[in-house]
């Protein structure tokens, strides 16, 4: 009775135990190394996956932009229930290594990657009631782009004595590519100690300009995919000669003016001296005079010749009247 006692409780225990205890992990196993793929091509992120796979069993693809939490992931495929359901803006494009993904394997197949494609990719297994892991594993992946032919641009103050600033940017290449500044042409190189350039950023500096600085500058971006070029002309400037240049402008444009003065000068006066001298003969006076008995009327003619005021007389008429009273004798 004793020993049928102990055996029921050693089963009861065992039970106990065995309904207690956890279940299997999952254990997702993704490369620990960044991924990089040319654009336009094909990629496959590796994923595999150990646990005891039943009707529970749910696996998800999906995505988070650079920068961004995980919790801000967005969702390529996800097979659940013995279906794979593609989704988002790769669907299209992204497929897996096998489907179904019941055997260990999850790998995702991902065609014509393009440069939105960067980012993380999150393999996420999912199986109750193996819970012991998260069971996620991240994989970084890049897509490699050439530079995009980059701009060039100058600043500064292009004269002898001056500093310029020459810059250059790709809008596009991955990984960021590196800008080298050489100078074209036969003439001489500035020397070393006047150009200082930054290969990140892509500017170079000029110092204490010189004649010699003039001349085409190219710039070239590189990285692991190719290179793409720009130039730019950069033309140094003499001011002093500038001042000089500016100073007899000045001297001619003032003899200019005083040659002008002078000239229209000289023609006022010769016209002055060939116009005629008014001249006048006798008094100009307008005569009408009435003697008691005797009525005169003048008439006065002027008339310019050569310069001179002639006076004609008109023809006097003299009328008398005699006296109405007898004469005493």
């Amino acid at each position: 009775m004793a020993g049928l006692l102990g055996s029921f409780l050693c089963g009861a225990l065992l039970g106990l135990v065995c309904v207690s205890a956890p279940g299997r992990a999952v254990e997702v196993k993704v490369p620990a190394e960044p991924l990089s793929t040319p654009v336009g091509q094909t990629v496959e992120l590796t994923c595999s996956y150990s646990t005891s796979v039943g009707d529970n069993f749910a696996l998800e693809w999906s995505f988070v932009q650079p920068g961004k939490p995980v919790s801000a992931s967005q969702p390529i495929l996800y097979f659940t229930s013995g279906h794979l359901y593609p989704t988002g803006s790769k669907a299209k494009r992204a497929s897996l290594l096998q489907n179904p993904p019941t055997g260990g394997v999850a790998t995702l197949k991902l065609t014509d990657v393009h440069p939105s494609d960067t980012g993380t990719y999150l393999c996420h297994v999912n199986n109750p009631p193996d819970f012991y892991t998260n069971g996620l594993g991240l994989i970084n992946f890049t897509v490699l782009v050439p530079p995009s032919s980059p701009l060039c641009s100058q600043s500064g103050q292009t004269s002898v004595g001056g500093a310029a600033a020459l810059r250059c940017s790709s809008s596009q290449g991955a990984p960021r590519p590196v800008y080298n500044w050489v100078h074209l042409g036969s003439s001489p190189t500035p020397s070393p100690g006047s150009m200082v350039q930054d290969e990140v950023s892509g500017q170079l500096i000029l110092t204490n300009l010189s004649l010699t600085s003039s001349g085409t500058y190219r710039c070239v971006a590189t990285n692991q995919l190719g290179s793409a070029s720009c130039e730019l002309t950069l033309s140094v400037t003499d001011s002093s000669k500038g001042r000089v240049a500016g100073a007899l402008i000045g001297v001619l444009m003032g003899v200019l003016v005083l040659s002008i003065a002078a000239f229209c000068l000289s023609k006022f006066q010769k016209e002055r001296r060939k116009r005629p001298k008014a001249t006048y003969g006798g008094s100009d006076l307008w005569e009408d005079a009435m003697a008691p008995r005797i009525s005169e009327q003048t008439s006065v003619k002027a008339k310019s010749r050569n310069g001179l005021l002639e006076r004609t007389p008109s023809a006097s008429t003299v009328t008398t009247t005699k006296s109405k009273f007898p004469t005493v004798v």
